[in-house]
């Protein structure tokens, strides 16, 4: 059996500069987890395939194709293929949430 352990997964270069970590991936999904500390940002962008994004911990405000929404832990958010979204951490607490995406988009 296959575990894999957040903490022990090398951040991912990516354009938000934020620390991002490729869980795991098939041509079929990719599961991430993403940490933004107080203030940062995923800047808004276009979903290029159906995502979800699941908060793990924090309050991060979410905000896809224009409405805006601050999101509790143990909260599922989906955003479809083509929406605009955004995640901001507003507050002075980390934010931790898993994005799942499907199909893979760079497989």
């Amino acid at each position: 059996m296959q575990t894999i352990t957040a903490g022990e997964t090398s951040v991912a270069d990516n354009p938000h500069g934020v620390d991002v970590r490729h869980l795991f991936a098939t041509p079929h999904v990719v599961v991430s987890q993403i940490t933004l500390e107080p203030g940062e940002v995923v800047k808004p962008h276009k979903a290029p395939v159906d995502a979800f994004f699941y908060v793990l911990e924090g309050a991060p405000t979410i905000e896809i194709e224009g409405e805006t929404v601050a999101v509790a832990p143990d909260t599922l958010v989906p955003s479809a293929l083509g929406h605009v979204h955004a995640i901001r951490n507003e507050s002075d607490m980390r934010v931790r949430f898993l994005v799942v995406k499907t199909p893979n988009p760079k497989a």
